[in-house]
């Protein structure tokens, strides 16, 4: 058992038996708080466990922690796994693309229909910064199948259906309360998700419901059943596993983990994360080749990827405007029943944004594509990225002081709109890329908004001028040049 692992069982052994006895002392009589109780949550928790522990202890336990990480990271891996840890990117992208889809009818599905020991678990694990474009609507299809094939079977050998929403911490979900678990149900019932046994939101990164979701998978499972994790690629799957495996001071080969598609290439079965005779098995992810991000370079990738805590970028947009988000779609507001509508992006703060005149959208597009408008990365990429299409959407609302609706770009992010009436807009993008009408994720938008034109990233203004100055100083060098040409002609009539 590795030493980040003995933290959690510590917590349980003897060792922390007289600070038990004092809370108990100290309680007398009422219940210990624990996850829910009032403004208790887990990272509460947490504190109050390392604070009973001596400086001491805590160091050791942190060296030890360095000391398995470093051997965990010593294991052996294949070309492709290392060059995805520890550069981001595998090697031969035209190699990778030749990688078949994982067939999920043919591997999950049809298991489903056959009688096991157990009750069949599947955790399907969806982006909550991306939930349309990861939400596997074709698996989802497929289980639903495989559910009413075994209709009439027993209650207890009925799949169990929990979904996972990853990087919750990417929304401001602090403002948005339970109402983000209702929305997230409403969506997976539209995409035809049979009945959910639960759903849980959850952060790795910041140890946001991983514990109790644990919890609640292996009070499903059982000491038998199959634990099978699903989604799409790069939707955050072997992060979770991984994570499981670390809380539950399991020694395992981590698993790659990469903001690449198709980084698990294979079933995996994971021992010991389940107790007894239950199994856990990681998925490759489900290919989606509607969402924005499967056609981009990794540099453009990484521009698109979401890091941080999504921040709204609001503009307040009349008929006959545009909002550009970078160069890979637009939002052209045709009409609408009101003066102006809120427009309110929701992306990568590494995209660059413009607001402007429809009629002199495409214009602006074809002249600022991969310079100003970034993703993508070069003028010659938007060609190459497919052709540019519109479709038109009704949208319509009842309040200014919230967003109404939202649409989606898979795989790039979406615009939320408010507004009081009803509006057209059209929506530009590539031929291919799935753009979705639902109800607003998010109701708030930013406090200040936004002006018209460009509203550049740091690092793209930083190149921008970079590119001016060098222009320049060629310019400057060439007139220099001619100047010198000019006196020395000068010189030679004179003579």
């Amino acid at each position: 058992m590795g030493a980040g692992s003995r933290w959690d069982s510590g917590w349980d052994d003897g060792m922390e038996e007289d600070s038990e006895e004092k809370w108990s002392k100290e309680l007398d009589g009422f219940t210990p708080p624990g996850v829910g109780y009032g403004s208790i949550t887990e990272e509460t928790l947490e504190r109050m466990r390392k604070e009973k522990l001596s400086k001491a202890e805590r160091k050791r336990r942190a060296r030890e922690t360095k000391q398995a990480e470093a051997r965990e990271d010593s294991a052996v891996v294949c070309a492709r796994c290392h060059s995805l840890r520890n550069y981001g990117h595998v090697k031969n992208d035209r190699a990778d693309n030749l990688i078949p889809d994982f067939d999920f009818d043919r591997f999950i599905s049809s298991r489903l229909m056959k009688r096991s020991a157990g009750t069949p678990v599947i955790v399907m694990v969806v982006d909550c910064a991306d939930f349309d474009g990861s939400f596997p609507k074709r698996a989802a299809k497929s289980l639903f199948r495989a559910l009413e094939g075994r209709g009439n079977s027993k209650l207890s050998e009925t799949p169990r259906l929990v979904l996972v929403g990853t990087k919750v911490d990417l929304l401001p979900w602090e403002q948005m309360g339970v109402r983000l678990e209702k929305w997230v149900r409403g969506r997976a019932k539209a995409f035809g998700a049979p009945k959910l046994d639960a759903v849980y939101l959850v952060s790795v990164h910041k140890d946001l419901s991983v514990r109790n979701l644990i919890s609640y998978v292996k009070d499903l499972a059982g000491p038998r059943s199959n634990v099978w994790v699903i989604g799409a690629q790069n939707a955050g799957k072997s992060t979770l596993i991984n994570a499981f495996a670390k809380k539950q001071g399991v020694k395992i080969t981590r698993l790659t983990e990469a903001a690449v598609p198709g980084t698990t290439l294979g079933i995996l079965r994971m021992t010991g994360v389940l107790p007894a005779k239950a199994k856990m098995y990681d998925t490759p992810g489900l290919l989606h080749p509607y969402i924005m991000s499967m056609r981009l370079n990794t540099e453009e990738r990484k521009m698109v990827e979401i890091r941080k805590e999504l921040r709204p970028r609001t503009f307040r947009v009349k008929a006959g405007q545009s909002v550009h988000i970078g160069g890979l779609t637009r939002l052209d507001l045709l009409e609408a029943s009101v003066q102006t509508i809120y427009v309110t992006v929701w992306a990568s703060a590494n995209i660059s944004l413009h607001l402007g005149k429809t009629e002199n959208a495409e214009e602006l597009r074809d002249k600022h594509v991969g310079i100003r408008l970034q993703p993508p990365v070069a003028a010659e990429r938007a060609t190459e990225l497919g052709q540019w299409t519109e479709r038109r959407i009704d949208v319509s609302g009842v309040s200014w002081d919230v967003n109404s609706t939202d649409i989606a770009v898979s795989g790039l992010g979406w615009y939320s709109l408010g507004l009081k009436g009803n509006a057209t807009v059209a929506v530009h993008t590539f031929d291919g890329i799935d753009v979705t009408q639902r109800d607003a994720m998010i109701l708030h938008r930013a406090k200040f908004l936004e002006r018209p034109g460009f509203l550049l990233p740091i690092a793209i203004a930083n190149a921008i001028g970079e590119e001016t100055r060098k222009k320049n100083e060629r310019l400057n060098a060439q007139q220099q040049s001619d100047d010198d040409d000019d006196d020395d002609l000068s010189d030679d009539e004179s003579a």
